[in-house]
């Protein structure tokens, strides 16, 4: 498999952003990491590249990149993002985000004005204010799930720097849930059942604050499901990414 490549892309002035980008040909696809960083997300890469454009970027802040002082919130990295999209001519994209990704993601979705985007697919991800559940942010690596593999190695203490600096101190956003009953496209919502960060109940009613939302709960699975039982995460996934043929009439 051909290693993803690495450029950096003038979004606009002052903003230029580090991009890893794998596959050629099919729908493209936005992959947004989450605390641990742009390698967490390497199987996702990996997978998707053989049937899809993926551009996965790195959040300014992470990695040694700079963060401006403009991007001090979520909307301001969506609207990087959507900047983004409109500065490498994608449409039809599916965003997937991963814990503190799919808070971005599922912003970027919200404020996506041009319709640029057409799927939205979280995985164990942070955004809402959802009454009686909190986000426990863990202190280092997260825990693995019980028999699972050990988990890489959690955020860098520049990467919770950068992210508590979007986030703001809630790590939450207390105006998103009722905003996403005005996301028309579908949703895909993969669940760790072992999550300890945000627990699956977190998760259904994430899923459950979507129109046309699908939640899928992955067993014996932590808060990065997609390493953890990556093939029971891509089954899901690809049935949600693949084209449904238009019904004939008889």
């Amino acid at each position: 498999m051909t290693a993803p490549l690495k450029r950096t892309v003038p979004v606009r002035p002052g903003l230029d952003l580090d991009l890893r980008e794998a596959g050629t040909s099919g729908s493209p696809v936005l992959v947004l990491h989450g605390g641990p960083g742009p390698s967490s997300i390497t199987p996702l890469i990996d997978h998707l590249a053989p049937d899809h454009r993926v551009v996965a970027p790195t959040h300014p802040g992470w990695e040694d990149t700079v963060r401006p002082d403009v991007l001090d919130c979520v909307p301001a990295l969506a609207a990087a993002y959507l900047d983004l999209l409109g500065h490498l001519g994608l449409n039809d994209v599916t965003v997937i985000g991963t814990s503190f990704g799919g808070w971005v993601a599922t912003q970027t979705v919200l404020d996506d004005r041009e319709g640029r985007i057409s799927k939205l697919v979280l995985m164990d991800a942070i955004g809402p204010v959802i009454p009686g559940q909190q986000v426990t942010v863990p202190a280092g690596p997260p825990a693995p799930a019980a028999g699972g593999p050990a988990p890489q190695g959690g955020p860098s203490a520049q990467s919770m720097a950068a992210m508590h600096a979007y986030a703001g101190p809630t790590m939450a956003d207390a105006d998103m849930l009722p905003r996403l009953s005005t996301v028309t496209c579908p949703v895909l919502v993969i669940w760790g059942a072992d999550d300890t960060v945000v627990t699956p109940d977190f998760g259904r009613a994430y899923a459950a604050a979507f129109p046309h939302a699908r939640f899928e709960l992955i067993p014996d699975a932590g808060h990065l499901p997609f390493r953890e039982k990556p093939e029971t995460v891509f089954a899901p996934l690809d049935s949600f990414l693949t084209p449904r043929a238009p019904a004939t009439s008889h």
